[in-house]
């Protein structure tokens, strides 16, 4: 078995073709359901965990090779959402094994975000392992994995200065707001979510000074309690078009599988602000505000892409800190790597060393039987020299095979044992 990831990230597909193959959290558990079915296209698919993300989608798989895990993930992507695989197969990128380990230590790390070393993905890694396990769908293997890339992205940040600083896309779309708007302090700023993604540009605004901060969300509660913690007014659904009269900023970020504003519904508030004009920040993935309010007068949207112009500022320090990174990564990849291939190794040895003792004792009571007039002493002898025998004839080739284990094909020597010895019982009957 093989582990082997199938994703795209913001640097290799738009934002567009992300949210349409995004899974939202509410579908995710139904999503990991499929994923792990063991019929169909998945039937190649021992254990699976998504990490959806704004700026990535990849499915991790413990599968049987490299081309039956990655078709196995295309059908998925096509049965979950009703894409044909033409439409997106040239945009994912496929990591196998040891390279997958290594994918999955940098982007835990934050070494593989837009912004380099931002704080969230950590916990977005944390939740797919979660919702894996809740699932099922996440075995051995990668919850062994992912916990480890959860114990690199803590040491990144801890022992090394990568996460120094502003290091989330929600700072950034603070600051993207400080740009346009300079001092933030007489803007009314509407969040709309109240996610984590929220939670954090609500910290941020309040940091940068901003005075008149209200929260808006579709459960009332949760925007109270959020608005309570950063002493900002909680709004609920039905407030939306009246925000909208009066807003400077609306940075928005919900989990809506659809966009929430458009050009239709967007044009009465415009009259009302005769001409004031209305910035979009848009950080949610799938994005919640239509492309077309462009066009509109006096309206201006930045989404997520257009955020990576602001993430090159204030970054030397964090480059200088990637060699240290990558450091930790390399580190955590041999101590997993080296734990994966005992797992072919260690059951090989213990398999091996079984059937040579079954034949032993066949052999050895065979024998005694013929030597029926032998002593206890003299029994004891003759077994305890078949014994020594066996270890003697199987030392050196345990060793070896230990040995092998460190190298990059150990698991061909594994396969080569336990076929010559046929230690799955596959053997054909002569004749």
């Amino acid at each position: 078995m093989h582990i082997v990831v199938v994703g795209l990230n913001h640097k290799v597909a738009p934002v567009e073709v992300r949210e349409e193959l995004s899974f939202p959290r509410a579908s995710l558990a139904e999503a990991l359901t499929r994923l792990r079915t063991a019929d169909g296209s998945c039937a190649h698919v021992a254990e699976g965990v998504i990490l959806s993300t704004c700026n990535r989608l990849e499915v991790y798989t413990v599968a049987s090779s490299k081309v039956e895990g990655e078709d196995a993930v295309c059908s998925f992507l096509e049965s979950c959402h009703g894409k044909s695989r033409e439409a997106f197969r040239l945009y994912l990128y496929t990591y196998v094994d040891e390279e997958a380990v290594r994918h999955l230590f940098s982007v835990a790390a934050g070494l593989d975000s837009m912004v380099l070393g931002e704080s969230e993905i950590l916990g977005q890694v944390t939740e797919a392992l979660e919702k894996g396990i809740e699932s099922g769908a996440a075995g051995g293997i990668l919850t062994a994995l992912f916990r480890k890339a959860i114990e690199t992205g803590k040491r990144a940040r801890t022992e090394t200065g990568i996460s120094r600083g502003v290091t989330s896309v929600s700072h950034v779309a603070v600051g993207l707001a400080q740009n346009i708007f300079g001092d933030l302090s007489a803007c009314q700023v509407v969040l709309v979510g109240a996610g984590e993604m929220v939670e954090l540009a609500a910290r941020a605004m309040v940091t940068c000074g901003v005075e008149n901060l209200s929260i808006l969300n579709r459960t009332r509660e949760r925007a109270e309690q959020l608005a309570a913690e950063f002493g900002a007014r909680a709004l609920g659904w039905d407030q939306l078009d009246n925000a909208l009269w009066w807003a400077d900023i609306v940075l928005t970020s919900t989990g809506a599988p659809h966009t929430i504003f458009h050009p239709d519904n967007l044009r009465p508030a415009l009259e009302m602000r005769r001409g004031r004009p209305l910035f979009f920040i848009d950080i949610a993935v799938p994005r919640n505000v239509d492309p077309q309010v462009r066009k509109l007068e006096n309206v201006y949207l930045y989404d997520i892409d257009d955020l990576e112009s602001v993430v090159e500022t204030s970054m030397q320090q964090r480059w200088r800190e990637i060699p240290k990174v990558n450091g930790i990564v390399a580190n955590q990849l041999d101590e997993f790597i080296a734990w994966l291939r005992s797992l072919d190794v260690v059951p090989t040895i213990v398999a091996l060393r079984q059937k040579a003792e079954n034949i032993r004792q066949a052999e050895l009571e065979s024998t005694l039987r013929c030597l029926n007039g032998l002593s206890k002493r003299e029994q004891s002898i003759v077994q305890a020299m078949t014994k020594r025998m066996i270890n003697k004839l199987l030392h050196e080739p345990t060793i070896r095979l230990k040995e092998r284990t460190n190298g990059r094909d150990g698991y061909m020597y594994a396969a080569v044992v336990r076929d010559l010895f046929d230690l799955d019982g596959r053997g054909r009957q002569s004749g």
